[in-house]
């Protein structure tokens, strides 16, 4: 049985194998990306002696060296297995438009992508970088557009594409917008952050190589779960706002057959 210390020599240079299923048709790829947290070389003595007022860096990384530091993990996701197709593991201070490009080479050249869906973030997606990736793979960008934005000059495909979006968006509304092209549909990906941090909420490796097979590991560990099975979510009743209890009783009465179902497995 080799050491943990073996262990982790090991870890980096792990090539850790993410099995994913395919579908029928194009991926559509949603885009995000959260902070994962991990140790830094001072957290002993943080415990013991408390945090300290002055906060020093690593030379080399240009890192907190006496503070919980974090990381930013990038996926994108496969909203119909729904596999996570990329995974990108970078340091928190860099930005997130150089990271699409790496994500969507992360995906086999002959496999056909329909659309990306990239979040608002404050416009940090909706840069020439990231529509002219998109657009070089035959893909729709579906990019809210920045704040106060303005049509490109450049008489190019990405330009064309984000000006379609941005007079869509000032003629119908950015509401209208979203629920036309799909866009709420990235909230599959928010789900599928929070399952990643319920696996990896810290991570104990301090290499970055470690780091990111520590990552990718929970990911394989995810795909080989929801190849077993995913639950089925079926919508009973609600209310939403301005809606009394006469529609709730017109939901349920519509939905009878629905609850019946729900007996039947529940007995």
């Amino acid at each position: 049985m080799p050491d943990y210390t073996t262990l982790c020599r090991w870890q980096k240079t792990l090539a850790v194998h993410i099995p994913y299923r395919r579908a029928d048709g194009p991926l559509n790829l949603p885009v995000d990306n959260t902070g994962i947290k991990f140790l830094g070389d001072g957290e002993w003595q943080v415990r013991k002696h408390g945090v300290q007022s002055r906060r020093q860096s690593l030379p080399s990384h240009g890192l907190l060296a006496n503070r919980e530091r974090a990381r930013k993990v990038h996926l994108a996701m496969d909203t119909a297995t729904p596999d996570i197709r990329a995974v990108k593991f970078t340091p928190s201070s860099d930005g997130d438009s150089p990271v699409l490009p790496e994500l969507l080479d992360q995906i086999f050249e002959g496999e056909a992508i329909g659309t990306v869906t990239a979040p608002a973030t404050d416009g940090a997606y909706d840069t020439r970088r990231c529509h002219t990736s998109i657009i070089d793979r035959q893909a729709t960008p579906i990019i809210p557009i920045r704040k106060n934005g303005r049509p490109w000059k450049e008489d190019c495909p990405a330009a064309v594409a984000r000006s379609e979006t941005l007079r869509a968006t000032r003629h119908y509304g950015r509401a209208f917008w979203k629920h036309w092209t799909g866009y709420h549909a990235r909230s599959q990906i928010e789900a599928k952050m929070r399952c990643l941090k319920a696996f990896a909420e810290r991570i104990a490796a301090r290499d970055p190589d470690s780091q990111t097979a520590e990552i990718q590991i929970p990911v394989a560990l995810m795909h080989r779960f929801s190849a077993l099975g995913t639950a089925d979510i079926i919508r009973m009743a609600g209310t939403s706002k301005g809606k009394g209890p006469s529609c709730l009783t017109r939901e349920l009465r519509n939905n009878a057959n629905v609850l019946r179902q729900v007996r039947t497995m529940m007995t």
